[in-house]
């Protein structure tokens, strides 16, 4: 303060003013209040001395300090006048003519009314003691300027206004509303617009009834009406609809009953907006009607009861509000159908449930309309019918639209057919008695009649009876999702359902998917899912039988599959005791002789899904039975007997974890026994299961652990990716069991390790599957590896690839990147060395055929330590593929970098745009002076800036219809001022966004490819292929690419990519155009030919003034050099010939 004191010129006063606010923020409150009047007055001097100055940099950080100064008072500071007189001072600045002064001072007053810091304490008052004042200001300011032609100081006030408004008492909104309104009746476009900003600020800021009652609402709603815009007057109307939603918003959270009433009127003003010419409108007005239905009249429906057409209030403002959207389907509104179609929608999802009485006929004209012909909303007709069907149910849909199908008709148009495709992918929630009394009876009579017709040889209506009641059956998982009365209703239907599976094939996959449907989204009660369980002892049986027979021929396994699963499902809901003696019968039947292989199988298949819910005793027995099949020589018994195993190891039910625990010893006896007969296929099942044992292994169990770890090494190779996968997670449980097993981590992990390394010793595979092990643990337990044991571990990989078998080597490459991904420079920089002496030691061969391998490699060490110390490890033979990495890295910096400059100035355009629904800035428009700092940039945009704001300041006057006069005295001659230039109509056109050819045809890119491309670029495909060997990614469709990474080993099988027309090396680009004159050429012989309806045949050369280029002169003669030659010669021969012809 000192120093701000004894200062002498402009740039240092405006220098420690900036640095004072910046301190003052971070000075403890009590200071400030002590220092208030000191401070204060020096700040006030300082404002007055520069209030007329040119500079203002002193001015607004001098109006900054004095708003921090203010904001930390306390309550009883507020009760003096010298406050409130020196918020006075920082408030008259509001409407200062310099921008950066007047944005300052408004920025400070609103910190001041709403971040004081006693707002935020217990015993905060409702409102600011200087929000009055502040009110008061902004109106005598508005008053005082009048309706002046440029209204600049108005709008200054009305952009202070916009943020201060919901901080003022009901008192002052009251009065602050009144003056908005007086001044909205200038038209004015520009005033009109900020004043409607700032009610749409006051009812988003959603203020308590203390600000904003909800009478004073209301009344501020019925006022707007008199300041609709024109249907033509885009911006303003946006504006008017989004505020009017705020509003009405705002008044159902103060007050619901007084929301409903003021809607209807709303409603019918919408829906005057949807016969505007400008599409924005169209979809606004859309938009606002259903945001109305879900914030004020969805959450309040459940209060009502049925609403029909002539109910009391509040119900009677419903019926008016439908009828506003039911008008929309009449044709005067037939431009705009997708919308009305999309907010009866919303209205049957919000009040379906409680007013279909007063709906029904408004579903008759959607189906009327619906079958009109070349109607183009026929699915939005679709999406607004489903919606009531959710809502209402099928009940109420049908007695409003008959389905019209009965079975007996005479001729096959069914023109309301389409409802059961809509039926069925809507209905949910009703009542299943419904579909037992109404569509089986009608499916029962669809299949007669389609048997009548195909007996008597009419296979066209015997099929489509037939597509008929198949789309009827297929309307019953519907029925049972979230059914109403299955206790009553499951019974009367669960006789048919089993005569369906059991006698239905063609109705099966369906029947089995609304069983699965009602267990797992019916049942919603242990009632309701005991009474589903009391049928398992008649479907079980019959879902057994049909899994149990054998396919017929040409059929797909998709409906055994299906089978299984609702088998699955039904066990979920099954007496314990029950899936016992099923299973017992099971065990029977494996066991039997008379058994074939395929009911074997399929057994196994279902003992596979009993098992988790059997008792430990069944477990027991069943265990007993499947022994045997553990080291079958029939491969697919084998791996159904281990999947049996699994499941059981698996299950997280007690008598499952109790069989596991009292039989563990028994279970590792019998896998370790087990592991040479182990075949290919059962290695999946078998890996899982020895998984969920070792989760289980206590310390005296390490020698299990042990002699598994050769086993589980080598499935890391194993042809099958599930198999490598489980090989792969069991090895990491296997070293959290050496860690818990202890003493210590470290310690454990070296144990571990080392009977990892004796197979380092082994066959070439074995070696090659050791160092993909060790790459996997290393990425899972790097933390508890010593120095030493990562130093070993190093070594030994290094002196791998020294070695000749090619997979070997590649294993080791792929340890080496997952160090550099994972270790810490400054650990491996002492490592470096050690590592590109054993890659630079490799054999030509390998070099040869790992080069992509390497090059990626090289380019990771590069990264990591720079080009100069690798190319000084490596030999010169590798120096070259170094400048080249270099060069490509270079390379790619500089297109990364230009790519994020040209994002973030799309960025700072996209900033620039004003956002919706307010338009340009306010600033920007009433900007009418800047700073001398600014004064070179703004000669620049000087002449744009005046054109633009001459444009929007503009308003015109739009005339009476055809030669009426205009009315200057009607009430609502204040629409006919309109904010945008009223332009001749133009027919709609649908901007479909796509790329156009010369030719006129679309180009639709495939946005898969297009993420594939963008998401490849910055992806490190090599590491990603080191994780994928590991068993750390899964594999995913790759696309080759040319001239990219070559792969270093075989494709796997189906992998080989199909030819395709066109790219690049031999396949040549099919899509060149046709050589100049080529549709005169003839079929047979030389020479052209003269074409019916076309020019004679001569090389018609087209003038291009970009041929006369100096620089392609070379070219242009080449392309015409033969021109005359070629002319000359085809004339001569010509004339040769005519002369023969002409001897006698």
């Amino acid at each position: 303060m000192t120093t701000l004191e004894a200062v002498d010129t402009p740039e240092s006063l405006a220098a420690v003013s900036y640095l004072l606010n910046l301190v003052l923020k971070r000075v403890p409150s009590p200071v400030l209040i002590k220092k208030f009047s000191d401070t204060s007055k020096a700040f006030m001097g300082i404002v007055s001395s520069q209030a007329c100055s040119g500079s203002t940099s002193a001015l607004r950080w001098v109006l900054s300090c004095l708003a921090t100064l203010l904001r930390k008072q306390d309550l009883a500071a507020w009760s003096y006048p010298v406050t409130l007189q020196v918020y006075h001072g920082l408030l008259s600045f509001c409407v200062h003519t310099k921008p950066k002064v007047r944005k300052a001072a408004q920025y400070g007053v609103c910190s001041v009314l709403r971040g004081s810091e006693f707002m935020f304490g217990d015993a905060a008052p409702e409102h600011h003691p200087a929000a009055p004042s502040t009110a008061k200001f902004c109106v005598q300011e508005i008053e005082k300027a009048g309706g002046a032609k440029e209204a600049t100081t108005t709008l200054h006030v009305l952009s202070l206004l916009r943020d201060v408004l919901p901080c003022c008492p009901a008192a002052a909104v009251k009065t602050c509303c009144e003056t908005l309104l007086r001044v909205m009746t200038l038209s004015h476009v520009l005033v009109t617009a900020c004043a409607m900003q700032a009610f749409y600020s006051l009812f988003s800021a959603q203020p308590g009834p203390s600000c904003l009652p909800a009478q004073l609402n209301a009344q501020i709603i019925t006022a707007l009406y008199d300041y609709v815009p024109s249907a033509s007057d885009l911006q303003p109307l946006l504006t008017w609809l989004s505020t009017m939603e705020k509003a009405h918003v705002n008044l159902g959270r103060l007050q619901k009953d007084l929301c409903w009433a003021h809607l209807p009127r709303l409603f019918s003003a919408a829906m005057n907006c949807f016969l505007s010419p400008h599409l924005q409108v169209v979809s606004a007005a859309a938009q606002t009607l259903e945001n109305l239905l879900t914030e004020c009249v969805a959450p309040h429906m459940d209060e009502l009861g049925t609403v029909t057409a002539s109910a009391p209030a509040p119900a009677s403002y419903l019926c008016k509000m439908f009828r506003s959207v039911e008008d929309g389907l009449t044709y005067r509104f037939h431009a705009a159908w997708d919308e009305v179609l999309q907010v009866l929608e919303i209205f049957f999802e919000s009040c379906g449930k409680q007013c279909h009485p007063i709906m029904r006929k408004c579903l008759q004209s959607l189906c009327d309309l619906r079958l009109s012909p070349h109607f183009p909303y026929t699915a939005e007709v679709d999406q607004a019918v489903g919606a009531a069907v959710a809502a209402m149910g099928p009940e109420v849909l049908l007695e409003a639209v008959p389905l019209q199908i009965d079975g007996k008709e005479e001729n096959l148009d069914f023109p309301r057919s389409w409802l059961l495709p809509v039926l069925r992918d809507y209905v949910q929630g009703a009542r299943l008695g419904f579909f037992t009394s109404y569509f089986l009876p009608l499916a029962a009579t669809l299949k007669s009649r389609a048997l009548e017709f195909s007996q008597a040889g009419k296979s066209l209506e015997s099929k489509i009876y037939d597509t008929l009641q198949w789309q009827v059956w297929s309307l019953l998982p519907g029925f049972c999702t979230h059914p109403t009365d299955v206790l009553g209703a499951f019974k009367g239907l669960a006789r048919t359902l089993g005569m369906a599976i059991s006698e239905r094939p063609d109705l099966r996959p369906t029947v089995c998917q609304a069983l699965r449907t009602l267990i797992h989204r019916g049942c919603e009660t242990d009632a309701e899912r005991a009474e589903v369980g009391r049928f398992a002892k008649n479907f079980l049986p019959i879902l057994f039988n049909v899994y149990s027979q054998p396919q017929e021929e040409g059929s797909s396994s998709t409906q055994r599959r299906s089978v299984l699963d609702t088998v699955r499902a039904y066990l979920t809901v099954t007496d314990p005791q029950m899936v016992c003696g099923f299973l017992q019968k099971a065990s029977e039947k494996l066991t039997s002789p008379e058994s074939s292989e395929f009911a074997r199988l399929s057994l196994l298949d279902l003992v596979v899904a009993m098992a988790p819910y059997a008792d430990e005793q069944s477990l027991g027995s069943l265990y007993s039975t499947i022994q045997p099949s553990l080291q079958s020589k029939e491969r697919s018994m084998q791996k159904k007997a281990y999947r049996v195993l699994e499941e059981v190891c698996a299950a997280p039910h007690a008598p499952c974890q109790a069989f596991v625990c009292s039989h563990l010893e028994e279970l590792q006896a019998a896998l370790l026994d087990s592991l040479k007969s182990a075949a290919s296929p059962a290695k999946r099942p078998r890996l899982k299961c020895l998984f969920h044992i070792v989760k289980q292994l206590s310390a005296e169990h390490e020698p299990f652990v042990t002699a598994l770890v050769p086993e589980v090494i080598l499935c890391t190779k194993e042809v099958s990716a599930g198999a490598r996968k489980n090989a792969f997670v069991l090895l990491v449980e296997m070293g959290n069991a050496f860690i818990r097993f202890g003493p210590t981590p470290q310690e454990a992990m070296e144990r571990f390790l080392l009977l990892v390394y004796a197979g380092l010793t082994g066959s070439v595979t074995m070696i090659s599957c050791t160092v993909l092990a060790l790459t996997r643990l290393f990425f899972e337990f790097k933390d508890h590896m010593g120095l030493s044991v990562v130093e070993q571990l190093l070594q030994n990989v290094c002196l791998l690839l020294g070695s000749r078998t090619r997979d070997v080597v590649k294993a080791a490459l792929g340890f080496l990147k997952v160090v550099l991904l994972l270790v810490d420079t400054k650990l491996l920089a002492k490592h470096v060395q050690t590592m590109l002496e054993a890659v630079g030691a490799l054999s030509d061969d390998m070099r040869r055929h790992f080069r992509m391998k390497l090059r990626n490699l090289f380019t990771k060490f590069i990264r990591k330590f720079g080009f100069e110390l690798v190319q000084g490890l490596l030999p010169a033979e590798y120096h070259k593929v170094l400048v080249n990495i270099r060069k490509a890295e270079a390379r790619s910096r500089k297109q990364r970098a230009l790519r994020q400059a040209a994002a973030e100035t799309e960025e700072e355009e996209e900033e620039e745009e004003p956002a919706q629904p307010r338009g340009d800035s306010m600033e920007e428009i009433l900007a009418d002076s800047e700073d001398s700092e600014e004064e070179e940039e703004e000669r620049q945009r000087g002449k744009a800036r005046k054109k633009q704001a001459r444009q929007k300041g503009q308003a015109w006057l739009k005339e009476g219809e055809e030669d009426e006069p205009l009315n200057f005295l009607d009430p609502n001659v204040s629409q006919r001022v309109l904010a945008t230039e009223p332009a001749p109509k133009r027919s709609r056109k649908v901007k479909h966004d796509f790329q156009v050819a010369e030719d006129g045809r679309l180009i639709i890119h495939d946005e898969e490819e297009e993420m594939e491309n963008d998401g490849a670029k910055g992806v490190d495909e090599e590491v990603a292929d080191v994780l994928q060997d590991v068993g750390l990614r899964t594999k995913k469709s790759q696309k080759r690419r040319f001239r990219e990474e070559a792969d270093d080993e075989e494709p796997e099988a189906g992998s080989y990519p199909q030819y395709r027309a066109g790219g690049s090396g031999i396949h040549r680009q099919l899509g060149k155009e046709p050589a100049f004159g080529a549709e005169y050429r003839a079929k047979k012989g030389k020479g052209d030919v003269k074409k019916k309806g076309q020019l004679d045949p001569y090389a018609y050369i087209p003038l291009n003034r970009a041929k006369l280029n100096k620089r392609k002169q070379a070219k242009m003669q080449g392309q015409f050099k033969g021109l005359m030659k070629g002319a000359q010669r085809g004339a001569k021969a010509g004339r040769k010939s005519h002369l023969k012809n002409r001897r006698p």
